[in-house]
Formats: C-alpha cells, sequence, structure tokens
C-alpha cells in the first residue's frame, strides 16, 4: 500500500494527512481538526471525552475510525486516530 504523507494548513494550524491509494482517500488527523475547528488548547482531552461519549451512544463513526502512523513535529511517527473526509463531517454534525 502506497500512502503519500502532507500537511495540510487550515486557519494557520497544522493538520497532518495521509493519501491512501488503495482506498483513494485522504486521512487526517482527528485531533487536530478538532483542534483546529475547537479552537481548544486541549484537543486531546476533548477527543477523549468526545469518543467515550460516542461510544456509549453506539456510534458506528468510532468503530470505523482507524489509526495510521503520522509524523509529529518533532519528526516521529505515532499512531494517532484518523478520519477520511465523510467520517470528518460525521464528526462535525
Amino acid at each position: 500500500m502506497s500512502k503519500e504523507r502532507s500537511i495540510k494548513l487550515f486557519e494557520q494550524k497544522q493538520v497532518p494527512s495521509v493519501w491512501d491509494d488503495e482506498q483513494e482517500k485522504w486521512y487526517f488527523s482527528i485531533v487536530d481538526v478538532i483542534g483546529v475547528l475547537t479552537d481548544n488548547p486541549n484537543a486531546n482531552n476533548y477527543w477523549k471525552v468526545l469518543r467515550h461519549r460516542l461510544i456509549k451512544e453506539g456510534s458506528q463513526l468510532i468503530t470505523n475510525c482507524n489509526q495510521l502512523k503520522m509524523q509529529t513535529s518533532d519528526g516521529k511517527f505515532y499512531k494517532t486516530d484518523v478520519a477520511d473526509t465523510e467520517q470528518l463531517f460525521r464528526l462535525i454534525q
């Protein structure tokens, strides 16, 4: 599987993303998207609380979330919760 890694800028904030050739989709770091949308300095905690609420509700969105290795600002790769464009729109709703 070939993957292209990229950093997207949105309102001067970085959002790590990965292109998956097999699925033909972009995957974005959920925590970074939440940070941009909510302007919350603690986006990790925000996602943790939201994820637990969605699990309690039985949301399929959480079941379908993947983890991919994404590069952070220190240059290291860490497993990160990611979502494609459709999943992000469902989260925003």
